[in-house]
């Protein structure tokens, strides 16, 4: 057993050791966490400039320190003025962090109460605009580029909705920027009259940007005080700080995953029980997208008490997100211990200490990405769904049609895209399961409506899958995963299978045409549609295995029927 601090624990290396004991002679010898603190860009690639340019979240926790009481202050005439409700439009880096912060504290008194959307389903925009009443709600539109399609349709949505029932000269106080100075949504911010814009840093990265506006503005308006928020990122940091890489919790973290990932077990699974899967969450999108290219990648994979992991084993590492260093872990957690398996824990004992951790893990990340001889802040494989999309769009008249001309499954029924006829449905999808390979993962990719029960039905066709075929199984809702394990799914060594599934017939929400904002779609339908189907071709332009199952409503009926068969 190897331990740094009261932070991070590695428990039973094992077959690890050896590799483990390697790279951290590797991260010693290359002098790595003084060149990281230099900003040294050859830390990860041999003349890249450009990366340099990319670690301002290394002192994120002091600079975010000196603009927090103009956020605070921000937040208390925000309140002072009968706002209720803040609510974030945004994706991946812009909406995670504070999706974290909106579901795991409690509102403050006086604080706002926090949403995030991040979506472009039809039904669920419609949902959000019935209930909420935008007399006492302030959107938090957020984008990093500011040009993010999901960000640019919901800014049309809502500020339409505004402007007709506030009326135009009070529709720009109930909006808020948070963006990178020049964005093209700054502009938008100045023109319609925004309350405000924020800036991000334009030398961190949305991944890594949860200690900054992009998370911190949020939690500000929550009500939550952003100095004990920050001092415990401060102290990590400064523990980060430490040469020797066995007495540094980032780098003695990064070199559990680097080791891990370089023997093959690239499966970071954690155990993360609600409230804690969403801090797990952001941990997904941190890993997946900052590892996933060229060629390799660690795969995330997020799981409970009591463990269902079940399969792939050998290729997995551990992550204990929910024990204390100090008290004996819960049984499902001890009998990993007592098998022998790889573990890491690394604990979050109080909600308090959350900045802390953001820090550790991005420290960690940065580290891992050295091992793994790859560059950690691009995402090079992101923008090709969203070329698709547009693509796909501009074919159809920007109006998305089926994966396949013909007949739209009946209701409640599913029709597999490409495969032959509905009468083929089973043998098509064991064919597609027959072609998984040892090492592998599957993941179902859900275009579907969100609620308990699409959440129900694919939480037992994950169970299902699992036990078919014995691969680890993560579900992901679109278009939110393009924005994290996207980028994993095409850079990887292609280790994924992609179950894709797709609803069909999904209710009319018109994108309205707003002044100077060019909007990606005519309706959310038609945008969602088109991403799902975009992915889809940048994943089999990359040579992936995927298999797209198109669902009438119900789709909860459409998932029991897949699951069906299975056998």
């Amino acid at each position: 057993m190897a331990r740094a601090s009261r932070d991070v624990e590695i428990i039973n290396p094992g077959a690890l050791e050896p590799e483990f004991a390697q790279c951290l002679r590797e991260l010693e010898k290359g002098d790595v966490v003084r060149r990281i603190w230099a900003r040294d860009g050859t830390v990860w690639k041999g003349d890249e400039k450009e990366i340099s340019r990319r670690l301002g979240w290394l002192d994120a926790p002091s600079t975010a320190a000196a603009v927090a009481p103009d956020m605070e202050a921000f937040a208390a005439a925000a309140r002072a003025e009968g706002l209720t409700r803040a609510v974030v439009l945004g994706m991946g880096g812009s909406s995670l962090a504070p999706e974290v912060f909106a579901r795991m504290f409690f509102t403050a008194p006086g604080g706002l109460d926090l949403d995030v959307l991040d979506t472009t389903e039809p039904g669920a925009v419609a949902a959000a605009a019935a209930r909420l009443d935008l007399r006492h709600t302030l959107f938090l539109v957020s984008s990093k580029s500011g040009s993010t399609a999901e960000m640019v349709a919901l800014l049309s949505f809502f500020y339409d909705r505004a402007r007709r029932e506030l009326g135009e000269d009070r529709a720009g106080d109930h909006f808020v920027a948070i963006t990178d100075p020049g964005s093209p949504l700054e502009g938008l911010a100045g023109s319609m009259r925004f309350r405000r814009t924020f800036h991000g840093r334009a030398d961190i990265g949305g991944r890594f940007s949860a200690l900054s506006a992009f998370g911190l503005l949020p939690a500000a308006l929550k009500g939550l005080d952003l100095d004990r928020l920050l001092a415990p990122a401060g102290r990590m940091a400064e523990a980060c700080r430490a040469g020797s890489p066995s007495a540094n919790p980032g780098a003695l973290l990064g070199a559990a995953l680097g080791a891990a990932a370089r023997l093959g077990r690239d499966k970071l699974t954690f155990i993360a029980p609600p409230p804690l899967d969403l801090l797990a969450g952001w941990l997904e999108q941190l890993i997946a997208e900052s590892t996933g290219k060229e060629g390799r990648g660690i795969v995330p994979l997020i799981e409970s008490l009591p463990l269902k992991a079940g399969s792939g084993e050998r290729e997995r590492l551990f992550v204990d997100l929910l024990s204390s260093l100090d008290v004996p872990a819960p049984e499902g957690i001890q009998d990993l211990i007592d098998g022998g398996a790889p573990l890491v824990r690394s604990a979050l004992a109080d909600p308090s200490m959350l900045g802390g951790c953001f820090f550790l893990w991005e420290f960690a990340t940065a580290v891992a990405g050295h091992l793994l001889r790859i560059n950690p802040f691009d995402q090079p494989d992101v923008e090709s769904t969203k070329k698709k999309t547009r693509e796909v769009l501009a074919a159809e008249g920007n109006s998305a049609v089926p994966f396949d001309p013909g007949s739209a499954p009946a209701p409640g029924g599913i029709r597999i895209v490409g495969m032959g006829s509905p009468a083929d449905q089973a043998a098509a999808l064991s064919r597609f399961l027959a072609a998984r390979r040892d090492g592998d993962y599957l993941a179902v990719l859900a275009f579907l409506p969100k609620n308990a029960a699409v959440d129900e039905r694919l939480a037992a066709l994950q169970a299902r899958l699992r036990a078919a075929t014995r691969l680890p199984v993560a579900v992901a809702f679109g278009p939110r995963y393009l924005h994290s394990t996207g980028q994993l799914h095409k850079g990887d060594a292609n280790r994924g299978l992609f179950l894709m599934l797709v609803a069909s017939g999904l209710p009319e929400v018109v994108i309205p045409e707003v002044a100077g904002i060019t909007r990606p779609a005519p309706d959310f339908a038609s945008l969602f549609l088109a991403q799902a189907r975009g992915d889809a071709m940048a994943l089999a332009e990359k040579g992936r295995r995927i298999l797209t199952v198109e669902m009438a409503s119900p789709v909860e009926a459409g998932i029991a029927v897949l699951a069906s068969l299975l056998g």
